[in-house]
């Protein structure tokens, strides 16, 4: 493991100043440990990953699938020299603003969200982790309060800059992705950009910090090789499908998502990871079957992450990667193969006819939440939401508010409320 750099005072510098109560410790230990211990990642463990949580005892959660790309970017980020706790802060937090019901639950608060500039989990992950999870508050003469709609504003955790960076996947604003002004996909909403402004002071436009990238494909490694896992085990997963050419082409369909790619090149990555020893035949559910799936996750993660690190090292060389200083070498046919593995677990886990009915009816529970919350807000609302309902300064921050309360349930929770307030 090599040994990583020092980061500057900018890097370790907090949105409001604060001593740290307990000397001796790291800048991003802390970071870590305010993320580790917060509500907000507590959360996940009641939020779809693949599978709605609960509906059996193995698939996993985003709580589980935090911690897990949490590992594999801890030690990936260590081995090129980053400090592994930062990195691990970057994963633990990447999904913290992922509503009830994961990405279908993204996309109706989305369109609930329309007159407020809509819903992007990455985007709640930010204003989480600076606003909505309280931990400390800008006094009333701190200069941070100007960034702020009300007096005395929550900081959220008040993570250090670089730990904000790091785990900003989509560093721009709506419709300002440097290369598709058109994307879905953003880190930032609105009236969150004054801290966004301070988190990137000195980033150059548009990219992501070393950090970042380090967190975003540990994310990209540990769904996909997790959700075969889990596909496999329940049995949604035949490995001899694989053989067969009207799958396989309606497979690499879905890969094109994925990865810039033809079908011919799809074919040989899943060919070359169908060639490797460690590759499943089958899944029985025996003791022997259940060690060869580990071994399967393990063998995937080790490829795809010294793949990353020995292209990485090649082009930059021995020493430290930090911040603005690199950018993750992932070879090209590697990320070939974790595209065709995301594509496997949505052709024969997302896919399947049970899961298209649960969406539907989890996107009717999401558009009626919104609806009988905004409109007899505050009364409601928790307390926290309610009086920043009452303070909101016009009718899009009013209805931001209520997205926000939605976007902290958990499945259950979502469901539970839906139950109580919607005849």
């Amino acid at each position: 493991m090599k040994n990583t750099a020092p980061y500057d005072p900018q890097s370790e510098a907090r949105w409001v100043p604060e001593p740290d109560k307990r000397p001796g410790r790291t800048a991003f230990q802390r970071d870590r440990a305010r993320v580790l211990h917060s509500a907000a990642l507590r959360r996940l463990a009641g939020t779809t990953q693949v599978v709605a949580p609960m509906r059996s005892d193995f698939p996993r959660t985003r709580l589980t699938h935090s911690l897990e790309c949490a590992q594999v970017g801890r030690e990936l980020g260590a081995a090129l020299g980053c400090d592994p706790d930062l990195v691990e802060t970057a994963c633990l937090a990447h999904d913290i603003g992922h509503p009830p019901f994961g990405h279908t639950g993204e996309e109706a608060l989305d369109q609930a969200a329309a007159a407020c500039g809509g819903f992007e989990g990455n985007a709640q992950s930010l204003r989480i982790l600076t606003r909505l999870e309280p931990k400390r508050f800008a006094p009333p003469d701190e200069p941070a309060v100007r960034l702020a709609p009300w007096p005395g504003r929550s900081v959220g955790l008040n993570l250090t800059r670089a730990a904000l960076d790091a785990a900003t996947k989509y560093p721009w604003a709506r419709g300002r992705h440097p290369a598709d002004p058109g994307s879905t996909k953003y880190g930032v909403y609105g009236d969150d950009l004054p801290v966004f402004r301070w988190l990137r002071s000195g980033a150059p436009d548009g990219r992501k910090c070393f950090e970042a990238t380090v967190m975003d494909w540990s994310d990209d490694v540990a769904y996909s090789t997790h959700d075969v896992e889990d596909g496999l085990q329940a049995g949604h997963i035949d490995p001899a499908a694989l053989r067969s050419a009207e799958e396989r082409a309606e497979l690499f369909k879905i890969a094109e998502r994925f990865a810039d790619a033809g079908e011919a090149e799809f074919a040989e990555a899943l060919d070359r990871l169908r060639a490797q020893d460690w590759w499943p035949a089958g899944y029985d559910g025996t003791a022997r079957a259940r060690a060869g799936l580990k071994d399967l996750t393990s063998q995937l993660i080790g490829r795809f992450c010294l793949a990353a690190e020995q292209a990485t090292r090649a082009r930059y060389g021995p020493g430290p990667l930090t911040r603005y200083a690199a950018e993750l070498v992932v070879p090209r046919g590697v990320r070939v193969e974790c595209a065709v593995l995301k594509a496997v677990a949505v052709r024969y886990v997302m896919q399947r006819d049970e899961q298209a009915q649960l969406r539907s009816r989890q996107r009717v529970v999401i558009a009626e939440l919104a609806e009988v919350l905004l409109n007899d807000a505050p009364h409601q609302l928790d307390p926290v939401f309610a009086a920043q309902y009452e303070e909101a300064e016009d009718d899009r921050a009013a209805l931001r508010t209520v997205i926000d309360q939605i976007a902290t349930l958990t499945d259950a929770s979502a469901l539970a409320l839906h139950a109580r307030l919607v005849p």
